[in-house]
Parts: C-alpha cells; structure tokens; sequence
C-alpha cells in the first residue's frame, strides 16, 4: 500500500493492465484452451471487458491516494460541461480527418477506401469513451502531470495507451486478422492513439472537463468504427490509418508550437521538458 501512495502512476498501470488483460483471457479462453483460433466476435467481446481496468483503477487509486475529495472532484470533473462553444467544436477533428483522409485515397489510388456507414458502431465509442477515461484522463494524467510537462505526460500516456490495446489489436478495424501486417498496424494506430491523446490532454488542460475528454475519445473510435471501409487488406488499412496518424501529428505539431509543453491556449511557448512534483502547473 505505501507503494501505492509514493509511485500512484506506476501503480495504476499494473493494476489497469492486470486487470484488462486478465478479463480479455477470460473471454478468449474457451477456445484459446481448446487450441481453437479465436472467432471475431469473441475478439470485438474482449474489448468491453477490458474496459474494466482504465475504470476501476481510476476509481479505486483516487480514493486510495486522494481519499473522498479527490474522489468527489474526479466527478465533478465529469460533470463539467457548461464551457464555450469553441471546445466543443474540437470533437470535429476526427471525423473531418479521417473522412478527408479516405476520400482523398478513394479519389487518388483506389475506390477500396470508400469510407463505410456503419453508424450504429457509434455507440462503441461512446462505451468507451466514457469509460476508459476516468481512468486515463482522471487519474493517470494529472499524476503523470506531477512529474512531466502536460506534453510530455500526454505522449507517454498515449504510448501506453496504444499497448494497453495488444490483446485486441487484431480485432480492430475491418481487415481482421492482419496477419502479416499486425505490426505495421498496430505501429499506426499507436501513432494515431498517441496524437489524440496529445489532443484530448489539450481540451483537459485547457477546460479541466473530463466529459469534454470522454467526448472526444468517444467521438474518436466512433469515427473510426463508423467510416472504416470495409473491403480493405491488412496492408491498406495499416497504411490508411498511418496517414490519419500523420495528419493528427500536424496538428499536435501545430498546437505545440503555439501553446508550448504546457498546452495551454494562454502559455505559449514553454520548452519541451520535465515537470517535477511541487513544480507549478500551467
């Protein structure tokens, strides 16, 4: 338990993986102990049961290491919705990027990448959305914020967070399994995962709602649930999805260089660096 109050964030990533990795083997198992490849669906399943463990140790550390008013203000964070408009306009990234991404493939090298309507997948992303970030965004990254510039913490968190997706990596998007192009899209979407998570520190620095942060994760996966098309090869999908990395990599980028480290719309270039605790907060 002392470990757990002096190194909080070491401590939520064993017990976040731990946890949705043990229940992403329950589901496989049945037919991982048969020898039995593992059908799709039971693969699409493993992804809800991993949510458990972004969630429960976001909820649990919280009133471990803050006790009932850390607790009480990780939920009056979620509750935090009145802000101006133009925060909210930020939820069109996704969608406009990986929209313009497609067509422009569909137009210039093949009409395979036709983006898909499968708008009932929409409700995947709000699933998620909700419910890994009270773990990501409400407790790893402020804690990781202690010890690391809000940009450096928010590029760390979204490598781990690109892991944290292994066991089900191979289920996502439509050209599944990948087969011999499971690294190459697992490099991409980690890319991609990695910049939205630059962008969704950004509205949380700047607005300190975790429900601003659920809804861009939220409309995120729905994105790419709802628009991926889905005649694609394990090839075509590892490199469309890097192109979308690309793009969302301008726009950190550019957010970068004019808010600095700190990702603050007021701070304006601070240096790339370290944060340690005690230090201020942008």
């Amino acid at each position: 338990m002392s470990f757990i109050r002096r190194h909080p964030v070491p401590a939520y990533f064993l017990l976040t993986f731990t946890v949705s990795w043990f229940a992403a083997f329950l589901v496989a198992a049945p037919n991982l102990l048969r020898g039995q490849p593992v059908p799709k669906f039971a693969g699409l399943m493993m992804f809800p049961a991993m949510l458990l463990g972004p969630c429960l140790a976001g909820v649990l550390l919280t009133r471990y290491v803050d006790g009932w008013p850390g607790l009480r203000d990780l939920f009056s964070r979620i509750a935090r919705i009145r802000l101006p408009a133009r925060w909210y306009a930020a939820l069109l990234i996704p969608p406009v990027i990986v929209l313009t991404v497609l067509l422009c493939l569909k137009l210039f090298l093949s009409p395979l990448y036709a983006p898909n309507r499968f708008f009932v997948g929409a409700s995947f992303g709000l699933i998620a959305g909700f419910f890994e970030e009270i773990g990501w965004t409400g407790f790893a990254f402020p804690k990781l914020r202690e010890s690391f510039s809000p940009l450096v913490a928010a590029i760390l968190l979204g490598l781990l967070w690109g892991c944290w997706h292994i066991p089900v990596i191979d289920y996502l998007g439509t050209a599944t399994p990948h087969g011999a192009h499971w690294l190459h899209f697992f490099l991409a979407f980690t890319a991609a995962m990695t910049a939205m998570r630059v962008l969704i520190s950004w509205l949380y620095v700047n607005t300190r709602s975790l429900a601003l942060a659920q809804l861009l994760h939220a409309v995120s996966t729905a994105s790419l649930v709802v628009f991926s098309p889905p005649r694609v090869s394990g090839a075509q999908e590892a490199f469309w999805y890097a192109l979308y990395a690309a793009v969302l990599w301008l726009i950190v980028i550019a957010l970068a260089i004019r808010c600095g480290s700190g990702l603050s719309a007021g701070s304006g270039g601070s240096s790339l660096g370290l944060r340690f605790p005690g230090a201020p907060r942008p």
